[in-house]
């Protein structure tokens, strides 16, 4: 299996989540073995995808240094590790990626009509040596050594709509499009006020987030899915691990996980090197090279 590009740029438009400001959003493909860049077009910043620049986590993950920003990259770059993206080159014009319907489905859109480039080189990924974990009281997040790519999450609301929800993801890019990739962000009216008064959550609506009150969806279509809320969880986490550059080879397990916590995840695999790199040969990781068939 070998490296992927896109193989034409492709724009869209939308509004920014916390800013509500307009954000045209560019991918463009990229050398063999160049990683995946972020561009501020507006003021000329360039920000490699790696986990040292995360420099927040609290409502979305957000990457920079003290000349700029760009907030909300999670769920773009869902799809991006969805379709096995290895290069590519992606600016905005503005300090957070268009958040689009609040899920990933109009950035699998895009790398569709883009279109996918196979490179020389060959395709490499992170496959996980020993169990890592990071926890907050009864939260965790988790790593582990696996022959197949898994997601687990659990999530736990004090809300009838959501209550108990648990959803395991056995990696691949045609699962991802139908089981994930539709699953919007979500929110509370209670906490609607508070985040507006700290000029977060502007661009928020029923268009582009699942919005709750005490005891019911507000939205009027309902929802996607049944458990939509924990299957966001999880395209959030696999935006959260693309920060490391590779697709995982490995079991990801977490409950109630969370941004903050993915970023600790990812900075203690590093540090406790609990990996290898290593080149997806077809013979040896031929159930991983049929999941981005």
């Amino acid at each position: 299996m070998v490296q992927r590009t896109i193989k034409k740029p492709v724009e869209i438009v939308g509004i920014g989540l916390h800013k509500a400001e307009p954000v045209r959003l560019r991918i463009e493909p990229a050398e063999q073995n160049s990683g995946i860049t972020f561009y501020r077009s507006d003021i000329g910043l360039e920000i490699p995808l790696q986990p040292q620049n995360v420099i927040d986590t609290k409502m979305a993950t957000v990457i920079g240094n003290e000349t700029g920003f760009i907030s909300t990259i999670e769920h773009f770059l869902s799809a991006v590790y969805a379709y096995g993206i290895d290069n590519l080159v992606v600016t905005v014009d503005n300090n957070e990626m268009p958040v689009m319907d609040g899920s990933a489905a109009s950035f699998c859109m895009m790398i569709e009509d883009a279109g996918i480039k196979e490179q020389n080189g060959p395709k490499k990924v992170m496959k996980i040596t020993q169990e890592i974990s990071v926890k907050d009281g009864d939260k965790f997040v988790t790593l582990k050594p696996s022959k197949e790519a898994v997601f687990d999450f659990g999530i736990k609301f004090d809300h009838p709509v959501i209550d108990e929800q648990h959803y395991s993801f056995k990696f691949s890019t045609q699962g991802f499009k139908d089981e994930v990739s539709r699953a919007r962000t979500f929110g509370f009216m209670k906490d609607v006020q508070y985040l507006r008064s700290k000029n977060l959550a502007l661009g928020g609506s029923l268009q582009n987030a699942i919005v709750l009150d005490e005891e019911k969806v507000l939205n009027s279509e309902g929802l996607r899915y049944q458990d939509e809320f924990v299957r966001h969880k999880i395209l959030d986490a696999m935006g959260d691990l693309m920060l490391l550059g590779h697709n995982i080879l490995g079991h990801y397990d977490a409950f109630a996980g969370s941004h903050h916590l993915n970023h600790l995840l990812t900075k203690e695999l590093l540090k406790a090197q609990a990996y290898e790199i290593v080149e997806v040969d077809e013979n040896r990781y031929e159930e991983l090279s049929k999941a981005f068939a």
